[in-house]
Parts: structure tokens; C-alpha cells; sequence
């Protein structure tokens, strides 16, 4: 991280939430290098989860990376994190410049395309502690992301996630506001999206 030129950051002002969005946070080039190495590099897989007592395959592919022994778990899949790699702690201590904080833990998700989704959801889950720091770092085709209020249902956002881009969600964000990645019919290349967070 270059301090002489600090990154353009929008911040969104919206009710129960901190969430703040870096458009180029890694450059064109640095991110279609990043794009390529994760796509190769890393062991993706196809968990199946349980929602509502069905059983089916992930409408994505998953990977998770971490400090030893910090199991991670939703939907009923526990996930056990590969060790940190050179290429994942590159993108953590550049993330970690900007926001002082110690991640212990990458959810990967590769979005095949636009069949690939992630479903309303908050990231609350107990072992991420109170109010969750949660950076996502997004590479490849650009895909939007719906933010929802839980009781507020006017309150609504749009974010389109950018080649590139990091958004930060701190503060009271996941105890009132839910998230998705939904499918779409339109053509649209693969994405990676790496949410970095701390597992106490």
C-alpha cells in the first residue's frame, strides 16, 4: 500500500450500519494476476448444505484458509481451513494496512457463473464475536450485492462489487442487515470473493 495515494473509499449512510466500499482497491493488472492465482491455485471444493432440512450441492465453490484449528461453520457445513499460503497472505497484510486488524480466517467463494449464488444471510455467527469486521475482496466478473434491513424492509442497497474492490461491513452491520449474491440470467464470467474475518 502506497500511503502517498489513498484509496478512493465510499462510505454508504445508511441506519444499524458501517459499510464502506474501496473501488480499485488492487489495480487492473495486480487483480487479473490475483484472479488467475486463485483460480489455479486454490483447492476448491463443493460442499453440500442443509437449508430448510434439504440437502443439496452449494450453488458455489468454497475454500477456507486460516490460523490453525479455527474450525468454521454454517449451514451445517463445518469447514476445516487450510493453512495460509503466500498468495492469500500477500492480499491479507495488503487488506490489513487499511484496516488494522488481525484476520484469522478466508471464506474463498468461486461464482462459476451466473447460476452460482449466495442466499440471504447475515454473517453472525457466534465464534466471529459480537460485531463482526467482515472485508470482502472481489476479483473477476462483477456481480451485485443486495443489502436488506431486517425490520426496516424500505432500507435497501445495491452494491456493484467491482473487479478489484473491497467492501468493509463493521460495526452493528450483521446483527440488523442481511446480504445475497443472487443468481442471474444474464452471461457472466467467474468471480472470486475472498471474506476475510476473525474467529475468536
Amino acid at each position: 500500500m502506497n500511503s502517498l495515494f489513498p484509496k478512493e473509499k465510499i462510505t454508504f449512510n445508511v441506519p444499524d450500519a458501517t459499510i464502506e466500499y474501496y473501488p480499485d482497491f488492487f489495480d487492473k493488472v495486480r487483480s487479473n494476476e490475483l484472479f488467475a492465482k486463485l483460480r489455479d491455485e486454490i483447492p476448491w471444493k463443493q460442499d453440500e448444505i442443509t437449508v430448510y432440512g434439504k440437502t443439496h450441492p452449494q450453488p458455489r465453490l468454497t475454500a477456507l484458509f486460516g490460523n490453525e484449528g479455527k474450525s468454521y461453520a454454517y449451514s451445517n457445513v463445518v469447514m476445516q481451513p487450510h493453512n495460509w499460503n503466500a498468495l492469500l497472505m500477500f492480499i491479507k497484510n495488503e487488506l490489513e494496512e487499511v484496516c488494522t486488524e488481525n484476520f484469522t480466517t478466508v471464506l474463498l467463494n468461486f461464482y462459476r457463473d451466473g447460476k452460482d449464488s449466495n442466499g440471504w444471510h447475515a454473517d453472525n455467527e457466534k465464534e466471529l464475536g459480537r460485531d463482526p469486521i467482515i472485508a470482502s475482496i472481489s476479483f473477476g466478473a462483477e456481480r451485485t450485492f443486495h443489502l436488506q434491513h431486517n425490520t426496516l424492509k424500505e432500507q435497501k442497497l445495491k452494491i456493484n462489487l467491482e473487479h478489484g474492490s473491497l467492501l468493509l461491513m463493521t460495526g452493528t452491520t450483521q446483527h440488523f442487515w442481511k446480504h445475497q449474491i443472487a443468481k442471474t440470467a444474464k452471461p457472466v464470467g467467474p468471480r472470486i470473493n475472498l471474506t476475510f474475518r476473525i474467529i475468536k
